[in-house]
C-alpha cells in the first residue's frame, strides 16, 4: 500500500489545530465575560458576581491548560513534518512566536495562578487586575500568533536570500536553497491582512466565549437551579454576544474586501466565481467545477461586484484567470465559507432578540428560547473551525501565498497567457514544503497515536468540564476584603 506523505502531513496538521483550536477562542471569549463578572463584583459588592467568577474561573482554567496541552504538539510538527516550509519562514516565524511566548503566555499563565488560587491571598482590586491581565495575555497570544499566519497569507518586510553553510550558499540538488528573512520588522507584523484577520479572529472568539457562558447559564435557567446566578451570567454573555455577532458581520466585510486585492483565488473559490465578469454574491449552491457553476442557487445578481466594487456590473476575476494548478479546492472553501457566513447571521438575529426581550423582562420565560441558547455553543464553536478551514484551504496550493502582481492601474496583472501573475519567488507550495527525511507510514503512525491520545483529552476535558457544571457554582456568602 502506497502512503503519500504529503497527504497524511496536511491531514495530521489539520486535525491537530483544528482540536487545537477548540481552545483559545473559547478562553480568549471567556477572559473578557470574567472581567465584566469580577468588574460588576467590585461596582456593585454583590456576591453573586463573586460566585460566578469562581465558577466560569474553574471552567476556563480546565479549558487553557488542555489548549496548552493541544498546542505544544503544533510546533513540534514543524520540525518533524515541515522542515523545508520552518527553514523557509523561520527567521520571520522565530521573532513572532519568541514575542507570543514572552509577552503573551507568561502574561496569561502568570496571573492565571492569581486569579485560579488568589482569592482568599490577595484584595479584591489585585485580584480584579490579575483577571484582566489574563484576559490581556490571552489576546496578545492571538496577536502573535495572527501576525504568522498572516505573514503566510499576504507577505510583506521581507527579503527572500539563499541560505548560507559555513559561510557559502547551501545547494541542493543544484540549487540554493532559500529562505525568507525579516527585512523590516514592523512591516511583517503589520503585513497587508494582520489586523483584518486579527479582529475578525478575536470576535469569533469573543462570540464562542459569550455564547459558551449563555449556553451553560440556559441550562441552569431551564432546570430551575443556581437562577439568580444564571440571569447575571447569561446578561454579561448577552451584551458581549449581540455586540460581537454585529461586529463579526462588519470585520468580515472589511476581510472580504482585503482578500478581493490580496488573493483573488480565494475569493473566487468562496464565491463558486469561475467566470471572469460581474460577480453574483452567492447566498446557497453547491459548486459544480466541472459545469463551472454554482448548482442550486440562490444569488444576489451582480452583488459581489456591489460588494467590492459599488458597481453591479464591476467585473471580478474569476477561477479562470489563474492557472489550474494554482486554484484553490472550491468545494471545501465554498462550503466552509458560506456556513461560516450563515451562522453568522443565525448569531445576529438570536442575540438581537434575545435583547430585546431582556429589556423587556421576558427573556428567561421563553423556553424554546433558552433551549437554543443551550445548543447553539455548537455553533460558535463551528463558526469557528470553519473561519479557519476557509482561509487555510482558501490558501491552498501555497502554504507561503505569493503576493499577486498589480499594474500601474492597480488592476491585477497578466501574464502572455492571460493568467495573473505572482511574485512566485515570494511563495512556497504545500507540497514543497514537507520534510525531507519522513515517510508516508511514519505519518500515519503517528496521526493515529496523536489521534488516540486527542479524544483522551477531549473526554477528559468534556468529563469534568460535565462534573463541575453537574455541581455548579458555590454560593460565595461574603464578599472579600479590600484591596
Amino acid at each position: 500500500m502506497s502512503f503519500d506523505a504529503v497527504f497524511l502531513s496536511r491531514v495530521q496538521f489539520g486535525l491537530t489545530i483544528m482540536f487545537h483550536y477548540l481552545f483559545p477562542p473559547l478562553t480568549i471569549g471567556m477572559g473578557v465575560v470574567l472581567v465584566y463578572l469580577e468588574g460588576m463584583f467590585l461596582w456593585k459588592r454583590e456576591a453573586i458576581y463573586a460566585t460566578a467568577v469562581r465558577f466560569w474561573t474553574s471552567l476556563y482554567a480546565v479549558t487553557f491548560s488542555v489548549g496548552v496541552a493541544t498546542g505544544i504538539v503544533m510546533e513540534f510538527e514543524f520540525g518533524t513534518n515541515w522542515a523545508v516550509y520552518s527553514r523557509f519562514v523561520g527567521d520571520v516565524f522565530g521573532s513572532a512566536l519568541a514575542a507570543e511566548g514572552i509577552f503573551a503566555f507568561f502574561l496569561e499563565s502568570g496571573f492565571l495562578a492569581v486569579l485560579v488560587f488568589g482569592w482568599d491571598r490577595v484584595g479584591p482590586k489585585f485580584h480584579f487586575f490579575s483577571t484582566v491581565m489574563v484576559s490581556l495575555g490571552s489576546i496578545f497570544s492571538a496577536v502573535w500568533i495572527i501576525v504568522a499566519n498572516s505573514w503566510q497569507q499576504t507577505p510583506a518586510g521581507h527579503r527572500i536570500t539563499a541560505m548560507l553553510r559555513d559561510g557559502k550558499p547551501w545547494i541542493v540538488d543544484g540549487a540554493p536553497v532559500m529562505r525568507a528573512e525579516v527585512a523590516d520588522y514592523w512591516t511583517v507584523v503589520f503585513n497587508p491582512s494582520t489586523l483584518n484577520r486579527l479582529s475578525h479572529t478575536l470576535i469569533g472568539a469573543f462570540v464562542l466565549g459569550s455564547f459558551f457562558v449563555m449556553s451553560i447559564s440556559s441550562y441552569y435557567l431551564l432546570k430551575g437551579r443556581h437562577e439568580e446566578f444564571a440571569r447575571r451570567s447569561f446578561t454579561g454573555g448577552l451584551i458581549l454576544a449581540t455586540i460581537m455577532s454585529i461586529a463579526a458581520l462588519i470585520s468580515g466585510d472589511s476581510n472580504a474586501r482585503m482578500v478581493a486585492e490580496y488573493q483573488p483565488a480565494k475569493l473566487a473559490a468562496f464565491e463558486g466565481h469561475f467566470k471572469t465578469g460581474p460577480a453574483d454574491l452567492t447566498l446557497m449552491g453547491i459548486p459544480s467545477t466541472e459545469e463551472q457553476r454554482v448548482r442550486s442557487a440562490i444569488v444576489i445578481p451582480g452583488g459581489l461586484s456591489y460588494a467590492l466594487r459599488g458597481n453591479f456590473d464591476a467585473e471580478v476575476s474569476g477561477l479562470d484567470r489563474f492557472r489550474p494548478e494554482h486554484r484553490p479546492p472550491v468545494l471545501l472553501s465554498f462550503l466552509s465559507f458560506h456556513i461560516m457566513a450563515a451562522l453568522g447571521v443565525f448569531f445576529i438575529v438570536t442575540t438581537v432578540y434575545a435583547s430585546w426581550l431582556r429589556l423587556r423582562g421576558t427573556l428567561f420565560q421563553k423556553r424554546w428560547l433558552l433551549i437554543v441558547f443551550v445548543f447553539a455553543v455548537l455553533g460558535a464553536f463551528a463558526a469557528n473551525e470553519l473561519g479557519w478551514m476557509a482561509a487555510e484551504v482558501g490558501r491552498q496550493p501555497w502554504i507561503v501565498h505569493p503576493n499577486v502582481v498589480h499594474d500601474p492601474a492597480g488592476k491585477l496583472a497578466l501574464d502572455p497567457e492571460g493568467f495573473v501573475q505572482y511574485r512566485y519567488e515570494e511563495g512556497l507550495l504545500t507540497r514543497n514544503g514537507v520534510s525531507e527525511a519522513i515517510t508516508g507510514p511514519q505519518v500515519l503512525g503517528s496521526v493515529i497515536m496523536f489521534g488516540f491520545i486527542y479524544a483522551l483529552l477531549l473526554w477528559t476535558w468534556i468529563y469534568v468540564l460535565n462534573d463541575k457544571i453537574q455541581k455548579g457554582p458555590q454560593p460565595i456568602q461574603k464578599a472579600g476584603q479590600e484591596a
